[in-house]
């Protein structure tokens, strides 16, 4: 069964957390909640609680197939802690796919991990991506290689449509 990391963290966007994680469940993926601790509640902008599975510093990116990063406020708050900003560096290193919304792309900068890639975000951090050497357009969904870029909630469905047909085309051939 493929496996995907999900990070959590205070005030992500509820709805970015949500649909990408039981979307991946129903598509057959075991999702683990990736936070700065583990067994952690954790609520959303709108009030919506998920617990942690696991904390980022004994999460071992080579047991995962992918990696979801939500926005709200919560790519702001993990930005700062150095064990996730560690697991997203590990990550692309890896070559996991990663699929990212909204804010998200700010663990990505804090990572250092976007030079030269092409991406989209919510709009007040794409001056910070193009600082950090990213090409940024502003389009619903953007596939660059493993990365998989969207803006907004609304842009969900096509993100996750997207994310899932690069990971179905990633396990065909390898």
């Amino acid at each position: 069964m493929p496996k995907a990391l999900m990070l959590i963290g205070p005030n992500f966007e509820d709805s970015e957390l949500m649909y990408p994680y039981y979307r991946l469940q129903e598509a057959g993926y075991e999702v683990d909640l990736v936070g700065p601790e583990a067994d952690a509640k954790y609520t959303g902008k709108n009030g919506v609680s998920f617990t942690s599975d696991k904390a980022a510093k004994k999460t071992k990116v080579n047991d995962y197939d992918m990696i979801v990063i939500p926005g709200g406020q919560q790519p702001d708050k993990l930005r700062t802690n150095k064990d996730v900003v560690q697991l997203v560096k590990d990550a692309f290193d890896k070559g996991l796919l990663a699929a990212v919304i909204c804010h998200g792309p700010q663990l990505l900068i804090e990572a250092d991990v976007v030079r030269g890639r092409r991406m989209t975000s919510w709009p007040s951090v794409r001056t910070d991506l193009k600082n950090a050497g990213a090409t940024v357009v502003d389009e619903e969904v953007v596939v660059d290689g493993n990365l998989v870029t969207s803006r907004k909630p609304s842009d969900l469905p096509a993100w996750m449509r997207e994310t899932l047909r690069v990971a179905e085309k990633r396990v065909v051939t390898a």
